[in-house]
């Protein structure tokens, strides 16, 4: 690791790993590799499917496969810092690419509350107003709502990597993580931060905040109307279809939570928690939004079976 103590506008910043298990990096760069293999492929195969399959081009699947391309980009912008660490042993990384890094990792998770949020209104839109859904939720709407998560993402976060920019970073300056994160490098910094980390502040409550209020009133919406329908066929299928978008909410924002709350409240927390939770923030989300659909969603379960189907007759043939 850089040993650098010196004030630095152009610093060298360091990794971490698994803090007292660097001797087992190599062993644990297995699992990880498998792991980001799995996400990687389970994301793509579902971009595929929905690119591929007729029945799948309905709103729900739309926002699915942003979800996934979402999924695919957090995934690719983590695994260089990642893999480097634990295969080569590389640590230290220049101001640039963390930079680079930071903006690619915090606008996708903003975009992929966005998406989250367009998904609770998809269902709140089939579940509470079925008969105006095929007019409501177009393609016209699709992609505004998916520009508008992208668009905000970007634009709201475009500003941080020149708030550190403007600041001298003082010390060994090592990260928290395996990559870099706005509030890490932040406490790196020399200087009055207060703006700067008030910011991050209103991106967090502007973005993370709003969207689980809006996704949690949704829900109690839906949860309402099915409760004066009764349980129905039709609404017990839609309800499924709810739990799967659950289940992706719980997965994105429970680690998300849990690592704000490390960094803003506790101060002698563990550095194995700390990797931990930051590696559970940023990989099991894209690795589990493929298979709790594919395990839930009759429609992927069809597709898959159908595609596997037929490349076992074309085989035999």
């Amino acid at each position: 690791m850089s040993d650098v103590n010196t004030t630095s506008n152009w610093p060298t910043f360091s990794f971490i790993g698994i803090p007292g298990l660097e001797a087992a990096h190599m062993w644990i760069s297995i699992p990880f590799c498998l792991l980001y293999l799995v996400a990687l492929g389970g994301n793509f195969l579902l971009l595929l499917l929905v690119r591929a399959e007729q029945n799948l081009h309905e709103p729900q699947f739309y926002f699915l496969a942003m979800l996934g391309l979402t999924d695919l980009g957090l995934s690719l912008s983590t695994m260089p810092s990642v893999l480097a660490i634990f295969w080569f042993d590389v640590h230290d990384v220049g101001l640039d690419a963390c930079l680079t890094q930071m903006f690619f990792i915090h606008t996708l998770s903003s975009v992929e509350s966005g998406v989250l949020v367009a998904m609770a209104f998809d269902r709140l839109v089939a579940i509470c107003a079925p008969l105006t859904y095929t007019r409501i939720l177009n393609h016209q709407t699709v992609l505004c709502l998916s520009g508008a998560a992208l668009i905000r993402g970007a634009t709201l976060l475009a500003p941080l990597p020149f708030f550190l920019r403007t600041f001298p970073f003082c010390g060994a300056n090592i990260l928290s993580h395996s990559y870099c994160y706005y509030p890490d490098m932040l406490n790196l910094a020399c200087g009055d931060v207060t703006f700067s980390s008030v910011y991050g502040l209103v991106c967090v409550l502007c973005t993370f905040a709003v969207d689980v209020i809006f996704i949690l009133v949704s829900y109690m919406k839906i949860l309402g109307t099915v409760m004066k329908l009764g349980i129905q066929d039709r609404n017990w299928k839609s309800l499924q279809t709810c739990v799967c978008h659950l289940c992706t909410v719980l997965v994105f924002y429970l680690p998300l939570i849990s690592l704000a709350v490390l960094h803003r409240y506790t101060q002698e927390t563990s550095p194995i928690l700390y990797t931990t939770m930051s590696n559970a923030y940023l990989l099991m989300t894209p690795l589990l939004n493929p298979l709790v659909y594919s395990l839930k969603s009759r429609q992927i379960q069809a597709a898959l079976r159908k595609r596997f189907v037929v490349q076992r007759v074309v085989a035999g043939e």
